[in-house]
């Protein structure tokens, strides 16, 4: 007889959000760019709050989206799109920055872009970078966050083109409940299907037992 059905799961899997690479990536651009504003611009200067809040909420953005994730795709690609727009926000600061002091942009052409493009796709913890934070200028900080905001921009973009894939083919929460709902309805079927015919076999044989005993009884 087929057996009753497990308890249907909603939810999908969490994703463990501190392993990621762009996460990572924006929790040092949180840091970096603290200790970049408190260094280099003036304590009065209102790019220090909106700088500081946009690598906040990239880096916020990306927890609380894996977190609602959970119970809506919906949501999770709405607050991955939030965190991505902060980072390009970070990304326009750091580059205003560098052309309000002339400072040059490491393009492809420049000696040093190839040498810090190369150690930013490899490393991915704050250890690898906080030793920089002291020893850098300005123009090498500015570049290294560009640097940075320019990969967990390509990766989040990655990540959300597979999200809503997913979410196109699988549906969110509700879909998953409807199909779940499906599911248990016609299992419950077959149960009942399966315990009328066990019935039905019973009665059969309760019926050739009758028979058998009564003809043994005329003996």
């Amino acid at each position: 007889m087929p057996q009753p059905p497990a308890s249907p799961h909603f939810l999908r899997k969490p994703t463990n959000w501190k392993e990621l690479y762009f996460y990572k990536k924006a929790d040092v651009l949180y840091l970096l760019t603290k200790h970049f504003t408190e260094k280099y611009l003036h304590r009065s200067d209102r790019t220090i709050d909106q700088m500081v809040q946009a690598a906040r909420s990239g880096k916020q953005n990306i927890v609380e989206g894996f977190s609602d994730g959970l119970s809506s795709v919906k949501m999770e690609i709405k607050l991955l799109n939030v965190a991505r727009a902060s980072i390009q926000e970070l990304l326009e600061d750091y580059r205003d920055y560098l052309n309000a002091r002339h400072l040059p942009l490491w393009d492809a052409a420049h000696p040093r872009h190839s040498q810090l493009l190369e150690f930013c796709r490899s490393h991915n913890n704050q250890e690898d970078y906080t030793p920089l934070f002291s020893k850098f200028s300005d123009e090498e900080l500015s570049n290294l966050a560009i640097t940075l905001c320019r990969q967990v921009d390509r990766m989040m973009t990655k990540w959300l083109e597979y999200s809503e894939k997913d979410f196109t083919e699988n549906g969110g929460i509700t879909e998953r409940m409807t199909a779940a709902r499906l599911g248990r309805r016609q299992t419950q079927n077959e149960i009942i299907e399966a315990q009328a015919h066990e019935i039905e076999m019973l009665k059969r044989r309760i019926a050739q037992l009758e028979a058998e005993n009564k003809r043994l009884s005329n003996k």
